[in-house]
């Protein structure tokens, strides 16, 4: 028996980056940070998530840079040679298989209210 289950809870980092496919498939590319407590400080760590199909179209319609969502998903390795000297790389992934939007319709609403006149 193996398991490889991921459940994070974070920050989006910047806006959804989205990919549509001739096939109809449809990408999306997030970053999240994670903050991991430290004696000194709260420090994030970063992670690379990849969505696809409903997901991923969900993701670029409410999802935006500061949002607060949790995942759940699997740990893969994106691999490459090196371009420059040949050697193998490789990048750790999230592939999500659930997207929860969390925090209040209020804090998705803040940065337009930030906006208004009284605040210039």
């Amino acid at each position: 028996m193996t398991i490889n289950i991921v459940h994070l809870i974070g920050r989006v980092g910047g806006d959804p980056d989205m990919k549509y496919f001739d096939s109809g498939k449809v990408k999306c590319r997030l970053t999240l940070a994670v903050n991991r407590r430290t004696r000194n400080s709260d420090e994030p760590d970063w992670f690379n998530l990849e969505l696809w199909g409903k997901t991923a179209e969900i993701a670029g319609t409410y999802v935006r840079k500061g949002k607060q969502i949790a995942v759940k998903g699997s740990l893969k390795f994106d691999t490459w040679n090196d371009r420059q000297t040949g050697a193998s790389r490789s990048s750790p992934v999230i592939l999500v298989d659930q997207l929860d939007l969390l925090g209040s319709k209020q804090d998705s609403e803040g940065s337009m209210n930030d906006m208004s006149p009284e605040n210039f």
